[in-house]
């Protein structure tokens, strides 16, 4: 049976059984993950009161995106979608089980955190373009701008819940309970997978010709629409979309806060992450490239504006704007890609996509770590957004004459492109 929604209204997607069985497991499954990432950095910082460390834990756990995800988004091309799912989020539930019973022995050890960090890094780098791609075959080309928004505000009304109440249990039973919630929470999604309709999927031909990752980075390289919002978003990403750790550095070593107060500095960001994804809802006649670059300049500013917040209530009260900045900007990069990009090939083109965005972390989280260390927590928070900024001016002024106009390049053309380049 549908809901009684408006076709034109935010909440749409809404009419297909599919979205409505996903919709609520991944509600529990995002709270979950933000409440052991929040149990992940405090244990680092336990285990060792280091910045570097909690960088190198950061990038340990994003390291696996710049191997796997160009290959899970051409398993998204290749294969039944809902099955790889399947598989992915058992495995992270198995790395987040092992990891809270662990430290529920207290056996833990730091080289333990990193190497269950990098495995939830390789279901999340294969799972990622996977999910992303789904989703259209769950509520259909016309509701995917639509779904789209929803699925950001679902993740961060995750992180509304998730930080607070892994702070609090940390405050009453150290960081074990959180990575074992997490590892319950997957449950939830894999159950929902189990209980979708596949005749009801907005299902496309499967390519026989496009089999690797190759014709992938040629359609992008074709179109200046897509290649302009993700080499913003890499800068974006890699320097300014910090506050994990941003988060982590000032509530311990800047306002000599406990991990309740952590945890909430990760709730006050999710109310103007959330607010910034049910805007988005409704903003689709603006979502075009230059509106995104322009956002981007936005965040950045507001980036650097949150490293001058004098006390930890000032800190906090500015983290809303920068939660609706970011995912204003992000949640419109996140619809461009997914809607100009032909279905047959969308799997590896958000492969590449979650490449860029998450593939500097490797390297940006370390140096965040390091630059602390030597020269300041609030100087190294105005760094990243400078750096930000920079870029996305300079990406503004270079492409604001060519990026917004009809970008259409069919599949054929990319085929033959690349087998030219091949031959020669």
């Amino acid at each position: 049976m549908r809901l009684s929604v408006n076709e034109e209204g935010n909440w749409r997607s809404f009419r297909h059984r599919n979205y409505r069985i996903l919709f609520p497991a991944n509600a529990v499954s995002n709270i979950g993950s933000w409440a052991q990432r929040i149990a992940q950095d405090w244990l680092v910082l336990e285990l060792t009161n280091s910045g570097t460390y909690l960088g190198l834990v950061t990038a340990l756990q994003f390291a696996p995106v710049l191997l796997f995800s160009l290959h899970g988004g051409a398993l998204a091309d290749r294969f039944n979608k809902r099955k790889v799912l399947i598989a992915t989020n058992i495995a992270g539930g198995l790395s987040s089980a092992v990891l809270g019973i662990l430290v529920m022995a207290n056996v833990v050890a730091l080289w333990h955190v990193f190497l269950l960090a990098f495995a939830l890094g390789v279901s999340t780098a294969i799972d990622g373009p996977v999910r992303q791609s789904f989703t259209n075959e769950v509520v259909g080309h016309d509701d995917l701008p639509n779904a789209v928004s929803l699925n950001s505000a679902n993740f961060n009304a995750g992180r509304l819940i998730g930080p607070a109440v892994s702070g609090f249990l940390i405050a009453a039973f150290g960081t074990g309970p959180s990575f074992l919630f997490n590892a319950f929470s997957y449950l939830f999604v894999i159950l929902a997978l189990t209980q979708l309709n596949e005749k009801a999927f907005f299902t496309t031909e499967k390519s026989s010709t496009m089999t690797n990752v190759r014709e992938g980075i040629a359609y992008v390289r074709a179109r200046p629409d897509l290649y302009v919002v993700m080499a913003m978003v890499f800068f974006i990403a890699t320097f300014g979309l910090n506050f994990q750790i941003f988060n982590a550095l000032m509530a311990t070593k800047v306002f000599g806060k406990g991990p309740a107060s952590y945890g909430l500095l990760g709730t006050f960001i999710a109310i103007g992450s959330l607010s910034g994804a049910l805007i988005s809802a409704r903003l689709e006649g603006f979502r075009k490239t230059l509106f995104v670059v322009r956002a981007g300049i936005v965040f950045s500013l507001v980036v650097i504006i949150l490293s001058l917040m004098p006390t930890y209530l000032a800190y906090a009260f500015w983290l809303p704007v920068c939660g609706l900045a970011a995912l204003t900007t992000l949640i419109t990069a996140n619809s461009i890609v997914q809607v100009n990009t032909d279905p047959v090939i969308r799997g590896r083109v958000m492969g590449l996509y979650l490449l860029i965005f998450m593939g500097g972390t490797p390297f940006g989280s370390p140096l965040i770590g390091v630059m602390s260390e030597l020269i300041g927590t609030r100087q190294t928070i105005a760094a990243c957004g400078a750096i930000s900024l920079t870029a996305t001016t300079v990406i503004y002024l270079k492409y604001r004459n060519r990026v917004d106009l009809p970008g259409d390049i069919s599949i054929s053309a990319v085929l033959k492109t690349t087998n030219s380049s091949k031959n020669n």
